[in-house]
């Protein structure tokens, strides 16, 4: 791996690592799934959907697996178990970074194969977007915990 590969390898590593000690770290289950007026995506389903974005942009995107994602079911699921989201994220965690592990310099530098906002971007600029997206969520996610998880 080169020194802009291992970066990115490392960070969603430790965050998807984060997003597991998180799920755990609700003290009542049932609260992963607590919505409250205007807080309306539960930790369970923002699990849910980031373990769809990573397995769609990073898995089948880059990596070629045959993963298809159903954005909708992402958020329209309710009451999957702890145990179940935490090997939801292990997979995707173990997609991702076997992924990441393949890129070398000239893939990272090469068009991401979809446009992001209307126009084109590098697998590279791609992925710290989507990075990005994995922290939004990861601390909305603490927030709820400690806002709703009482």
């Amino acid at each position: 791996m080169n020194e802009v590969t291992e970066s990115i390898y490392e960070l969603f590593k430790r965050d998807l690592d984060k997003l597991i000690k998180e799920v755990k770290a609700y003290k009542k289950e049932e609260h992963l799934w607590k919505v409250d007026g205007d807080i309306s995506n539960s930790a369970g389903n923002l699990t849910l959907h980031l373990s769809g974005n990573l397995k769609h942009f990073i898995g089948a995107m880059l990596g070629n697996s045959s993963y298809i994602r159903k954005r909708d079911e992402e958020f329209d699921r309710k009451d999957v178990k702890r145990s179940e989201l935490v090997e939801e994220i292990k997979a995707t965690k173990k997609v991702v970074l076997e992924t990441l592990q393949e890129l070398s310099e000239s893939d990272l530098l090469a068009i991401y194969p979809v446009n992001h906002m209307n126009k084109e971007v590098t697998t590279l600029f791609f992925l710290q977007h989507i990075y990005g997206h994995l922290q939004y969520h990861l601390g909305q996610m603490n927030y709820h915990r400690r806002l709703l998880d009482q």
